[in-house]
This record gives C-alpha cells, structure tokens and sequence, in this order.
C-alpha cells in the first residue's frame, strides 16, 4: 500500500512539474509573440489577420486528426446547436485574434497588456452576472481598482482605451460561451475557426488576384513567414491544454501576468512606445488590483483544498 501510495504521489508531482512547465513556457511564448508579429510589417495587419484564419484552421485539422477519426471531429456537428454557439465563439475569438494583431503591428502593444491584465477581473465579472458565482471581497477591491484606473484613463487621455476594453471583453465573452462547451480544445478550434477560414480564403483570393495583397509588398521570406502565423497560436494554446489539467486554476491564473508583461516591456524598451506619468499610475492601481485579486483566489483555491 505504502508503495503505490508512493506511486501515485510520485506520479501527481511528475504531472505538476510537467504542468508548471507547460504554462510557463505557454505564457513566456505568448509574451514574445509581438516579436513575430512585427516581423510581418509592413505588411497590413488586415492581410495578416485573413492569412492567420486559413493557417490556424489548418495547423488545428492537422493536429486534431493526428489524435481523433473524422468521425470523432465532425460526428459532433450534426448535434442540435452546436453550429450556432462555435459560429458565436469563433467569432469572439476572432474579434480578439484581430485586435490582438492590429496592436502589435501598430503601436499599441502597452495598451493591449493592460487588456491582458483587467482581463481576469472581467471574467470574473461575467461569472458573478452570467454564472451567478459570489463576488469576495477581495473580488469586489480588484474590480473597484481596476474600474479607478480606466477612469483615470479616460478623463486623461478623454478617449476609452478601445484596444484594451475590447481585448478584455472579446475574451471573457469567448470564457463565457466555452463553460457551455465540453469538446476536446482542438477539435473546438477546427469548430471555431472553419466557418471563418472558407470567408478569409475568399478574400485571399480576391485581393491576391487585385494585386492589392501580401505579394503585393515584394516581401517573400515576409510572405512565407506569415504562414507560420497558425502555428504560432497553435503552440501556447496547445501548451495551455496540457497545463490545464495538471497544475490548479490559481496557478494558471497567477502565470498569465508573465505574458503581458513581457508583452509591455517590449512595447517600452525594444519597439520604443511611449508611456507617461499616467499610464505608470494607471499600470500601478491595477497591478495593486491584481495583487487582491490573486490572494482571493489563493485563499479560495486553499479552502476548496480543505474542504
């Protein structure tokens, strides 16, 4: 007995160690992915986002029929709704996906990390409002923290930070309808970003043949480089999967500050982007918001343990 329980434990701290990895190495990923996307320019970033909607659907079929029978992929379909509620998250996920890319391609790389940071609260917003899940305390201060920084924002610059409200609420719009969905991560991608791919290959088409697309740059080895671009969100997300059921949702909480963060030092210090006083402070409330917020869910995360 002693022995297998030995075994089993042995197993659970392999799983974990494996799984912290994966999510590190998943959010370290994403946080230099505005390397790659700069790469691209100056090729417009509305090319680039019909190019990664083809490549993505692809690199997805690919690796879901490396593990599943079509049976198993497209069996699901034919099921009552199912079409309806992945047009609805493709959708999301490419509102996200388009934001995401027009940013790092256009300067705006510190305002999509501040996306990336209120996104948890948002989410958890959507929990309480949608999900009927208990706001804490610690809940309440993070939200109140993060809703001083926008205003703080807004009356400065008198403008909403489009780019980040809209990462934020694409994404937790997207966590919402992926509560109601139970398939396997791949698989829901080929779902999520089919529909979307045949209309971006339309488009393709047409703009190649205007002599108004990608080739139209005389930039080959750029051109080449953009079919990577689905690979390039396959790999952090497929990373995520793994980590997902190894390691608790606190952890993978806390890990995905690394990637914004990595994220705006690039914008800073390698692509030069202006920052002042006021997104310093406004960056500070939300960073102290976020510090809250990680309590509460430890603390929470703690007591699910115990009980």
């Amino acid at each position: 007995m002693d022995e297998k329980t030995n075994l089993i434990k042995n197993k659970k701290n392999s799983d974990y160690r494996t799984g912290l990895i994966c999510v590190l190495a998943c959010q370290m990923f994403w946080g230099f992915c505005p390397i790659y996307w700069q790469a691209l320019v100056p090729i417009p970033s509305w090319i680039i986002i019909l190019y990664r909607m083809v490549t993505m659907f692809v690199y997805s079929y690919i690796a879901a029929r490396m593990r599943y029978s079509r049976e198993e992929i497209w069996g699901p379909l034919r099921e009552k709704g199912v079409i309806v509620r992945y047009l609805a998250a493709g959708l999301l996920l490419t509102a996200n996906w388009s934001t995401y890319i027009w940013a790092m391609t256009t300067g705006h790389m510190i305002q999509a990390s501040i996306g990336y940071y209120i996104e948890p609260i948002v989410i958890c917003i959507f929990g309480v409002v949608i999900f009927s899940e208990k706001f804490t305390k610690y809940n309440v201060t993070a939200i109140g923290l993060a809703l001083i920084s926008l205003t703080i924002m807004l009356i400065h610059y008198r403008q909403i930070p489009g780019v980040a409200l809209g990462l934020a609420f694409t994404w937790a719009c997207y966590s919402a309808i992926k509560k109601s969905t139970d398939r396997p991560p791949l698989i829901e991608l080929v779902y999520e970003t089919m529909f979307y791919a045949v209309l971006a290959v339309i488009a393709i088409f047409y703009i190649e043949t205007k002599g108004i697309g990608a080739l139209s740059f005389g930039v080959p080895g750029k051109y080449a480089l953009m079919f990577l671009s689905g690979l390039i969100t396959l790999i952090p997300i497929a990373l995520f999967g793994s980590a997902a059921k190894k390691v608790t949702l606190f952890v993978i909480g806390l890990a995905q500050y690394i990637s914004p963060t990595i994220t705006l030092l690039l914008g800073i210090f390698a692509y030069k982007e202006p920052i002042d006083r006021v997104q310093v402070i406004s960056f500070a409330i939300i960073w102290i918001g976020l510090v809250f917020f990680s309590y509460g869910e430890y603390k929470n995360n703690l007591e699910q343990l115990e009980s």
